[in-house]
């Protein structure tokens, strides 16, 4: 999706993760790289945590500003996005896992942990070209992993301490990154009741 300037109005005071029972997780990084299979497989695997799948809703509720011709893709609209997840991330429950390939936009608040998937770039430029992407698509999506550029804006956008990349070649990167975020939950948790 390519992005429009957003208003600041969702630059809300932070809310303490510490009212959370479970972590927020967000799941980002460029086009192909597995988001959307690691999440499917860690909502299915750890039934606590819930699945907000961003594209999927961009789609559903039309939370765009209509399609960019020459990149193939929708304008999301920030504002409306927030707005439809702002109820949801300040649940005070907490256990969302966001699957979206960007992460600069989403108030530094939501988050207990951010994971950018890397593939490396024989193995995206093939998952991209299955897709059925233009070349135009592919070369750029594969420039902005070259360049680290999810990776720099994850790194930008939130405190180093929650930023984590995992690779995600393979089903066993896959496996891996499914322990490791269990792990991360269940650590967090215990974290959490220790401060109790």
């Amino acid at each position: 999706y390519q992005r429009r300037v957003r208003d600041t109005t969702h630059t809300k005071p932070n809310m303490s993760s510490t009212t959370r029972t479970l972590p927020n997780i967000l799941i980002c990084g460029t086009p192909g790289t597995g988001k959307t299979t690691l999440c499917a497989r860690l909502t299915e695997e750890e039934p606590t945590l819930r699945l907000i799948d961003v594209n999927a809703e961009v789609l559903a509720k039309q939370l765009h500003n209509g399609r960019d011709e020459e990149f193939d893709s929708l304008l999301l609209d920030e504002d409306k996005l927030l707005d439809e997840m702002e109820g949801r991330m300040g649940d005070a429950s907490g256990g969302f896992v966001v699957d979206y390939h960007g992460c600069d936009f989403f108030p530094e608040r939501w988050f207990d942990k951010v994971i950018v998937l890397r593939t490396d770039n024989t193995v995206l430029y093939d998952r991209l070209a299955a897709r059925g992407y233009s070349q135009q698509k592919v070369t750029e999506n594969i420039e902005c992993e070259i360049m680290q550029v999810l990776a720099d804006e994850a790194r930008e956008s939130y405190a180093e301490n929650i930023v984590v990349e995992l690779p995600s070649n393979s089903i066993d990167d896959c496996d891996d990154n499914i322990q490791k975020v269990r792990q991360f939950v269940a650590e967090w948790q215990q974290a959490k009741q220790a401060q109790q």
